[in-house]
């Protein structure tokens, strides 16, 4: 065995360390960016499913009311799947996931950018 083999690397100089730890920052960033998107897009579809009434026009708007708007329509051109509620209760899944998501990954950067600053190459020496 030869000292090369046996010595550990040596540690990475603090002015890259914090340079990574910035473009991990900036990354999650618009990792976060768009999660929140996603999750805006989940919940607008979510809202347009629960709120809008749907279905043929009949006289003064369509045949089938939301599922918040008033009781169900026993017709049969109103069975439309994604305005069941197992459905419904599904895509709010979706949507609470992407929010979940998108607010972790949204922290995660700005503490990843607030790790950067600390450790960048003004930083007061500790002690």
């Amino acid at each position: 065995m030869t000292a090369d083999e046996t010595t550990p690397p040596a540690p990475a100089p603090a002015d890259a360390v914090s340079e990574q730890t910035r473009r991990d920052a900036r990354r999650f960033d618009a990792w976060s960016i768009a999660w929140l998107f996603l999750a805006l897009a989940i919940w607008a579809w979510f809202a347009f499913l629960m709120l809008a009434d749907y279905g043929p026009e009949s006289g003064s708007g369509a045949m089938c009311r939301s599922p918040l708007a008033g009781p169900p329509s026993d017709a049969v051109l109103c069975r439309s799947e994604l305005r069941q509620w197992p459905a419904l209760l599904g895509i709010l899944a979706l949507a609470v996931m992407a929010t979940v998501i998108a607010a972790a990954t949204m922290v995660y950067a700005k503490l990843l950018s607030r790790l950067a600053r600390r450790d960048g190459p003004d930083a007061r020496p500790q002690g």
